[in-house]
């Protein structure tokens, strides 16, 4: 159900409809599996609106906790963060909004630091207690949302949750760094939409290279189609040479992608992890002591970077955003097993409820 957003007519009528109307969302109902399934309609919370959701994308975290790799998700649960979509109700009834799913408690000394992103008491949508939004609606802090053009499609603007991941990735690697980023070789390790996300940065910063490891091969004209970068698999052995990197970027977090960061790094580099694959091992510290390579740890965003790319996706500053699939809800269970198989070429699947 789409709803235009200047017609209070169309919104009440939907908001009626969606009321009375059976939910179905997306639910994580056991390691393997997700069913497309009757839930109840959310319940708003003291300063929470409902959000008619009109595009969400699947993220890598959602496919890491549907094959049981997340502890922190366990079934059953809606899934779901990256979402763009209406006010239902409230002071903000029929704007158009994008969702920042990490909801904080705003008054600890990093919430008053501007560093929400890690708020000891942060919470996330798609994460216990909080459903996601794999489904028509959802509740959320009104503070959460920022107002998109009336105009700008929701497909789009979903993108500003995993891009924005990329922004503070690269606006991390970008203080650590010794030189401005537009004399630097950059690698990004991973072409999932954060990858790409960090690329596209990158590229509007202006950098001087940019080399994407991506050991899917389907994914690998989409990748170069969107944007200036070297796109290249890993595993043939291609790709620039160890110790050139001024700046890594692994959008992945594996064992195998640490060790390649490890190795890429050029002395004196930077590598921010970024990645949620898992583990632990794969660092060569020895290496990152004696070449006193930075190593910095980077987790989704501030809500001003949220905002800021937010701007940078709507003014066009990061390309057309061409790259993604657009499918409906009830097609989850076939879209996660396809992205698990590696059939898919888009970076990014999105969800039309």
């Amino acid at each position: 159900m789409s709803i235009h957003p200047n017609d209070e007519l169309t919104l009440a009528v939907a908001g009626s409809l969606l009321k009375t109307l059976i939910m179905r969302a997306l639910v994580y109902t056991e390691p393997g599996k997700i069913e497309f399934q009757p839930v109840g309609n959310p319940e708003p919370g003291p300063g929470e609106v409902v959000v008619v959701v009109e595009a969400v994308g699947l993220c890598g975290s959602d496919v890491h906790a549907y094959l049981g790799r997340d502890q922190r998700r366990p079934p059953p649960l809606i899934l779901g963060h990256e979402a763009a979509g209406t006010i239902l109700e409230g002071s903000g009834k029929g704007k158009r909004v994008v969702v920042n799913p990490l909801v904080t408690c705003g008054d600890c000394e990093d919430c008053r630091d501007g560093r929400t992103n890690i708020c000891a008491a942060r919470q996330v949508i798609s994460l216990p207690p909080r459903q996601g939004a794999f489904a028509p609606m959802l509740a959320i802090p009104e503070r959460n949302l920022i107002e998109i053009p009336a105009d700008f499609p929701a497909t789009k603007a979903a993108l500003t949750e995993p891009i924005a991941c990329g922004w503070h990735a690269v606006t991390l690697a970008e203080r650590a760094a010794v030189h401005p980023v537009a004399a630097l070789r950059c690698v990004v390790l991973g072409g999932g939409a954060i990858g790409l996300g960090a690329a596209l940065v990158l590229s509007s910063r202006g950098a001087g290279e940019i080399f994407i490891a991506e050991t899917n091969p389907v994914r690998h004209a989409m990748l170069r189609k969107a944007g200036p970068f070297t796109v290249y698999d890993p595993s043939s052995g291609e790709g620039p040479e160890n110790g050139s990197a001024h700046i890594v970027i692994d959008a992945f977090g594996g064992e195998a992608s640490r060790r390649a960061a490890s190795a890429l790094a050029r002395q004196g580099g930077v590598i921010v992890h970024i990645g949620l694959a898992g583990g632990g091992a794969g660092l060569d510290t020895l290496r990152m002591t004696l070449q006193e390579i930075t190593f910095i740890g980077s987790y989704t965003y501030s809500m001003s970077e949220f905002r800021d790319t937010l701007d940078a996706i709507v003014s066009g500053r990061l390309g057309s955003l061409d790259w993604t699939e657009v499918r409906a809800l009830s097609d989850g269970p076939q879209a996660f097993a396809e992205l698990v198989s590696g059939k898919t070429a888009a970076a990014k699947i999105i969800f039309r409820p």
